[in-house]
Formats: C-alpha cells, structure tokens, sequence
C-alpha cells in the first residue's frame, strides 16, 4: 500500500493511469503478462511452474476474500456466486470449490459483465421493479 501511495502522490502519473495499473495490468497480466486465463492454463498444462503458482495464488486469494465475507456475515451465507471470465475456467472453479463449499453451496453464472449485472439487478429491486431473490438452500 505504501507504495500505491507514493506513486499516487509522486506527480509521475495521472489518475487514468494510476486506475489502469491497479485495476487493468494487475493481477494475472502483472506477473504473466497476460490477461487470458486460458493462455495460463496451456502453460500449466505445458509445465509452466511459474504460470501455476500464479493461479494457485489467485485462487488462494479469491477464497480468502470470500471466507472474509463469510466471516463478516457470521456464517449466514445462502451461496457462493463465481461470476466472470475465471467461472468459464473449470480449473479454476474446481480449486474454489474445494476451498468455499464448506460455507454454502457454489453456484457459477460466466460472463465478462458481471458486475454491471449485478448492480443493474440491485437497482431493479431498489426502485420496486423486481423483488429480491433468495439463492441457495440455507437459512
């Protein structure tokens, strides 16, 4: 952190700039160069160790930032959605599944605009358009 905020501050880089390097050349791409986790998972499959432990780090990360959330909901957890172009990766799902389905059953909606899904349905519920759901089989 301390070095975002240097670089935040250090007059090197605009705010577009800052924005692209955390949230668009982070991740898979900072370390492999790549955004395309199908890309990765050839050179897994071709005997790239360091391919591979960056995904095993991704994965690792993502669980613990839903077992976080599972922490903060006090164990209250209907499902655990995987959303985005990482749900297309069996791989990927499979590793999270055996981290997560111990704290609610996993459920899997692929595609790129996830986000923007998610928030469109808020607001449909918000404005009285659509009533919310319940997922999952827990109470």
């Amino acid at each position: 952190m301390r070095a975002l905020v240097k670089a935040c501050f250090s007059g090197q880089y605009t705010e577009k700039q800052l924005d692209r390097h955390v949230f668009g050349d982070g991740g898979l791409f900072a370390y492999l160069g790549t955004r395309d986790l199908q890309e990765v998972e050839r050179r897994i499959d071709a005997g790239d160790a360091e391919a591979a432990r960056v995904l095993a780090a991704m994965v690792y990360q993502i669980a613990k930032e839903a077992g976080a959330m599972a922490a903060v909901l006090k164990g209250k957890v209907d499902a655990v959605l995987l959303t985005g172009g990482m749900a297309f990766s069996e791989r990927v799902v499979a590793e999270l599944r055996g981290y997560l389905e111990w704290i609610a059953p996993v459920t899997v909606y692929p595609g790129e605009d996830e986000l923007q899904a998610l928030a469109e349905g808020v607001f449909r519920v918000l404005d009285g358009e659509e009533r919310a759901k319940r997922m999952g089989a827990q109470g």
